[in-house]
């Protein structure tokens, strides 16, 4: 059975048009490395769903499992006075979700969306289903396309 919030992932991402199949590690996917153990798969196609504050507003950066996002990039792409990587209050207060199972979509505050170049390593990626517990496969394409993310370089 999936976890309840997983099933609500899941039940958003539908009504998006993105089918998914979840897959639940009982032992956790909280970080790149333990899910990609988890799936079989090189930690760059594990998709980084993160959030972070520029100024006051929230950003979400879709980053690859194996490079980490680079403050003074992110600050400088939102023309902002500072970048910083959002609380776990925050992080739930925007997305609905626990930081380390954020998934890419149905976000409780909209927010503008961007996909590392590094991503581009990799046709399948892997990515958080609503729990540190759960990631679900999609091609890069249609994640890109259904969080309507804008690609740029924001890795160290």
């Amino acid at each position: 059975m999936l976890p309840d919030a997983t099933r609500r992932f899941v039940s958003t991402a539908a009504a998006l048009g993105l089918e998914v199949e979840p897959v639940v590690h009982p032992d956790g996917t909280k970080t790149a490395a333990d899910a990609a153990a988890a799936v079989g798969c090189d930690v760059s196609a594990i998709v980084k769903t993160l959030v972070f504050m520029t100024d006051d507003e929230p950003v979400l950066v879709l980053m690859s499992g194996d490079r980490m996002v680079d403050l003074d990039k992110l600050a400088r792409l939102r023309d902002a006075s500072e970048a910083r990587r959002a609380s776990l209050d925050e992080v739930r207060a925007h997305t609905g979700y626990a930081a380390g199972g954020t998934p890419p979509v149905g976000h409780t505050t909209p927010m503008d969306v961007y996909a590392d170049d590094s991503l581009r390593r990799n046709e399948q990626v892997w990515a958080a289903a609503g729990t540190p517990t759960s990631v679900f496969p999609v091609s890069l394409e249609v994640l890109v396309s259904v969080t309507k993310a804008t690609w740029t370089d924001v890795a160290q």
